[in-house]
């Protein structure tokens, strides 16, 4: 490995190793200031200079932080098709967790990515805001939420549990049962919805009515919801995806899973009854549809449907929608009072 002074060879050696040394492209200063991560990708927008380093750096540069045969390697590779994703670069020969590392080291000692990207962690490079919402979500998440967002990291989800309060993500990637795909998603619990949170909390902001009014939630305890609601009088409960022990006493259960279409028609029709009045921009409507689509799109969802009341004089109806692998949750609901 050659010592940091010999990357400022002359440019006329450059030139049989992969030419110049570009700077950080003025695209990347843009990224590293993004907001939060808002597709399910391995590299958040703040830590995209990781991807152009490897992309871009010379032999030279590359071999100050690299052993030679995994330099020559990354090169070669890049010669026939750009690297899109942390993943692509892993799957290259002789990278494994290490070398992600020390290009991580490299891309931030060349100045490629700045204090916004947190770095990499279980094969994920992690934005400060990234960060601080998973941070954020761990201490805060419901049970059952949590065991829905991790459901085949049943030690992983007990411990963070036991464990939380945390104050930083590389803390909660060291949970013992906290493995590449469980940080994952973690983040996009947290990060990816925020358009559809931003619609929900317009819709409960709305002024309630004095005859029927309409609320929506993004994170919350399913279990305790169905169980606990109605002081009063509990109406038709319809499940559906549940396991055996999970569902509530006097369940009926269909036999059927909700897809993207349910979910999405149950939504609209909550939404409407919120914005009878048209108090919500429709700018605000559309990104937080867009957004729904996008994260139910050829998804399926376990759930509830029921009703119940506190009172002789008012009833409530409430949907509820947990996504079967992701954990993704939404809840919808309605009331009426006389």
């Amino acid at each position: 490995m050659r010592r940091l002074g010999q990357a400022l060879l002359a440019v006329s050696l450059f030139a049989g190793c992969g030419g110049t040394e570009p700077a950080p492209s003025t695209e990347s200063i843009e990224q590293q200031r993004a907001p939060l991560t808002t597709t399910d990708v391995d590299v958040a927008p703040e830590c995209q200079g990781i991807i152009d380093f490897v992309n871009t750096a010379s032999f030279q540069t590359l071999d100050v932080y690299l052993p030679s045969d995994v330099a020559n390697n990354l090169i070669a590779r890049r010669t026939s098709s750009p690297f899109t994703s942390l993943a692509d670069v892993a799957s290259v020969r002789l990278v494994g967790p290490t070398r992600i590392a020390q290009i991580e080291g490299g891309a931030r000692e060349e100045e490629f990515i700045g204090p916004s990207c947190v770095g990499i962690l279980d094969g994920l490079a992690v934005s400060t805001d990234d960060a601080a919402a998973i941070v954020s979500l761990v201490n805060s998440i419901s049970d059952s939420e949590l065991h829905d967002v991790l459901p085949y990291a049943w030690n992983g989800a007990v411990n963070l549990l036991n464990l939380r309060p945390f104050t930083s993500v590389q803390d909660i990637s060291k949970v013992t049962g906290i493995s590449e795909v469980s940080l994952r998603n973690l983040r996009n619990a947290a990060t990816l919805s925020r358009p559809l949170e931003a619609l929900i909390d317009t819709v409960n902001a709305v002024p309630g009515r004095d005859l029927y009014g309409a609320s929506m939630a993004r994170h919350f305890d399913w279990w305790q919801i169905v169980t606990t609601s109605g002081s009063y009088r509990v109406g038709h409960l319809e499940c559906f995806g549940l396991e055996p022990s999970s569902v509530p006493y006097g369940a009926t259960v269909r036999p059927n899973l909700a897809d993207a279409a349910e979910v999405r028609a149950e939504f609209l029709d909550t939404l409407n009854l919120a914005n009878r009045n048209h108090e919500i921009p429709q700018s605000v409507i559309d990104t937080g549809l867009a957004n729904l689509d996008a994260l139910t799109a050829g998804r399926s969802f376990k759930g509830c449907y029921f009703s119940y009341a506190d009172d002789p004089w008012s009833g409530n109806n409430v949907a509820i929608f947990v996504d079967t692998v992701n954990g993704f949750s939404l809840l919808t609901k309605t009331y009426w009072s006389e």
